[in-house]
């Protein structure tokens, strides 16, 4: 039986490559094939931008809420998750736009999930501009610099829960504001609007119930630990926080790939190839990521990726309408790549990245199968366009 038949399975949704695959429209195809639950997002904050387009051609950017609100699904922010109030609330005004009436209804917050502020986004640009040409390629957003924040000083991190405590929250807001050094706007507004912000939304530490889907941010060759140091996200991006969430609770875990290997701002992209045109809707380059990349199918990587995350249960192939057939299955120096977490093996594993070199077999014709091949994992789902009608369960010629 395909993995995506069940009826009352939950699943994971990460990843396999550099992000930009199309974990949104993966679960937003989950939530319009079957009865959800809810969307639970386990990884990353506000940096993250998963495009969903409806058949009606309907189209949201989602960052915080989930990619299943389109379809009525509500959203549950874990303590996994870095929360950024006025960026919630901006994409709930665009929501309100595109007709829903209350988007705050349908989403929970864990009251343990850290807390983005402006001065964590002020203190995380000035970090990222002070490295000059050997920037990391941050998403500006203060991700980082909020987990870092709580990490150096986890008594006076700012999480969800502290918002609905005034006098708290102005403590660890001036604490916060003063020791980064940073400008940006006064406590005392910042308080405000955060206590505002938590009026709206309902704080629950309880994991939804019922069927689930667990959406990842960023992609697993970005993993804080996994991820070729030092351009990284912090933030776990393999299937560790939500099978830590579910316990001992089934889960399907998909990995999604496309058919080539994109990546956004700096790093090693070993395939990459400027001269691949593939008209991309969603993704350009930007300020603080950089240039949005693309380069071949990167079965080392790919490979790489799984035992990073310790495998997956069946892949999500999309963009299978691109115009490619190139599939890289080794380098000229590695024919795989070894995983260690530790950050000082993956500085020395980047620099070796930088001088491989692809090594390319046969052309594609069939990609589900040539990709369950390379990678040893079935391909389950394929996608050739943005919407879910532009996706088809797959069966036994896409079998590993």
């Amino acid at each position: 039986m395909n993995l995506l038949n069940g009826g009352d399975t939950s699943y994971i949704v990460v990843d396999l490559g550099y992000g930009d695959a199309g974990k949104g429209t993966v679960v937003d195809w989950l939530c319009a094939t079957r009865p959800v639950d809810a969307v639970v997002r386990f990884n990353g904050g506000a940096q993250a931008a998963h495009n969903v387009v409806l058949p009606d051609g309907t189209h949201h950017t989602f960052a915080q809420f989930g990619s299943g609100t389109l379809r009525g699904v509500p959203t549950h922010l874990s303590r996994h998750v870095v929360v950024d109030p006025l960026a919630l609330s901006a994409e709930a005004a665009h929501l309100m736009e595109l007709g829903l009436d209350d988007p705050f209804a349908m989403i929970t917050i864990d009251p343990g999930a850290l807390v983005a502020t402006p001065y964590h986004v002020e203190a995380g640009r000035r970090r990222e501009l002070a490295r000059g040409a050997d920037r990391h390629g941050s998403c500006g957003m203060g991700v980082g610099e909020t987990v870092r924040w709580a990490i150096e000083r986890p008594e006076l991190a700012l999480r969800a829960g502290d918002c609905v405590l005034p006098g708290r929250l102005r403590v660890k807001l001036t604490h916060l504001r003063q020791a980064l050094g940073v400008g940006g706007p006064p406590v005392a507004a910042v308080a405000d609007a955060y206590l505002a912000f938590a009026e709206r939304v309902r704080l629950s530490d309880a994991l939804p119930t019922g069927t689930l889907v667990f959406e990842g941010a960023q992609g697993v060759l970005l993993d804080e630990w996994h991820g070729f140091h030092p351009y990284t996200t912090w933030s776990t991006t393999t299937f560790t926080n939500a099978l830590e969430l579910l316990g001992d609770a089934p889960a399907v875990k998909l990995g999604v790939l496309r058919t080539y290997t994109p990546r956004h701002g700096a790093g090693p992209l070993v395939t990459e190839d400027p001269s691949l045109e593939i008209a991309e809707r969603h993704n350009a380059g930007n300020a603080w990521q950089g240039a949005f990349r693309l380069g071949h199918f990167d079965a080392v990587a790919h490979r790489y990726a799984l035992e990073a995350a310790g495998g997956a249960d069946g892949l999500v192939l999309t963009h299978l309408d691109a115009p490619v057939s190139r599939m890289c299955q080794e380098y000229t120096g590695l024919a795989s790549l070894p995983v260690s977490g530790d950050l000082e093996a993956q500085a020395r594993l980047t620099e070796r990245l930088r001088h491989e070199r692809p090594v390319y077999g046969e052309s594609v014709t069939d990609w589900p199968s040539a990709v369950a091949e390379a990678l040893g994992v079935p391909v389950v789902l394929g996608s050739w366009g943005a919407t879910s009608d532009d996706k088809g369960v797959l069966e036994a010629s896409s079998r590993a």
